[in-house]
């Protein structure tokens, strides 16, 4: 099979589309034909070397999306059924999605029921998940208030969406460091932007739920901008800090305030089902950013991180 290989950490260049053996199926495993998946930042970090238990060589991916193509379950995990799988230790541990097939373990496998087309499906695993959770982590009503930070992510663009058909009247504001994204901000739903991504919140700003992508680096602000019985979800870590230093929970969290966060490595089935039940139900637009073919992964990587991204970037086989 065709796939694309890191032998050693690195830039994009290092991203090798090859042949490689295609995986035979072992007990409590079955074999996955990609038919696409997403571009996430924690695989850049990976190929860089940043994910220290990673070895090379190593198939990245830790998404996607297709259809069983050799079971050792066939009650559950027929030939030929739509599923979805992410998170795990897929393309960290063992190898993961950037290829025509891959091997997962059956209890990483969600058969999920869909009209999508796999390009719209290949945007939801982790992205769509992770928000879709956050935001139920949010208690989000009508006519609150929500603001996104980092929302020109792909997490951010499709809470977006998201936030719009889960709950009426909601006004989405989203922070973008470049004033430029604007008009790209707006066109998928957000109603106000604010400049200046990662700096302190204007001083009069305050809204009744906080989605915070930009994660402990934006955190202790977020907490200060809350109206009162708000919550924060820090779900994220774009600001590129992964702990929160000097907190002192009394002192930080307004009274009858709340911090809270959403993990998409516990993955509950129905809740996923229930997230593309939404989706069909209120005609949620999925369409990613941009689309790529298995050989082009090395310019997905240099476009996510590049100034001009903006929402999911997915490869589709």
């Amino acid at each position: 099979m065709h796939a694309v290989v890191v032998t050693q950490p690195g830039g994009p260049e290092v991203l090798t589309y090859c042949e490689v053996d295609k995986p035979v199926v072992k007990p409590g495993w079955s074999l996955i034909k990609v038919r696409g998946f997403g571009i996430n930042h924690s695989e850049v970090f990976t190929r860089e070397g940043l994910s220290p238990t990673v070895h090379f060589p190593r198939i990245l991916g830790i998404e996607v999306v297709g259809e069983i193509a050799d079971s050792t379950l066939p009650e559950q995990l027929p030939v030929g059924q739509t599923v979805l799988s992410f998170m795990g230790e897929m393309g960290r541990d063992y190898d993961g999605s950037y290829a025509e097939y891959v091997l997962l373990p059956n209890d990483q496998i969600y058969p999920v029921q869909t009209t999508l087309t796999w390009a719209e499906l290949a945007a939801i695993p982790e992205t769509g998940y992770t928000a879709y959770g956050a935001l139920l982590g949010l208690r989000l009503q009508a006519h609150d208030q929500l603001l996104i930070r980092g929302g020109t992510s792909g997490v951010g663009v499709t809470a977006t969406k998201l936030a719009h058909a889960m709950a009426a009247d909601v006004t989405v504001t989203s922070t973008t460091r470049r004033v430029g994204k604007s008009d790209q901000l707006k066109a998928v739903g957000v109603d106000e932007v604010l400049v200046g991504g990662e700096d302190p919140l204007p001083e009069t700003a305050h809204f009744d739920k906080i989605l915070d992508l930009i994660g402990p680096k934006t955190v202790k602000d977020s907490l200060q901008h809350l109206k009162p019985n708000g919550i924060v979800s820090s779900t994220g870590e774009l600001g590129g800090q992964w702990n929160l230093e000097d907190f002192e929970p009394i002192a930080a969290i307004p009274n009858n305030c709340y911090l809270t966060s959403f993990y998409s490595g516990d993955v509950d089935r129905q809740v996923l089902q229930a997230l593309l039940d939404l989706i069909a139900t209120k005609k949620v637009d999925m369409a990613p950013t941009q689309v790529f073919s298995l050989p082009e992964v090395a310019a997905a990587h240099r476009q996510i991180e590049s100034t001009h991204g903006f929402g999911k970037l997915v490869v589709v086989i």
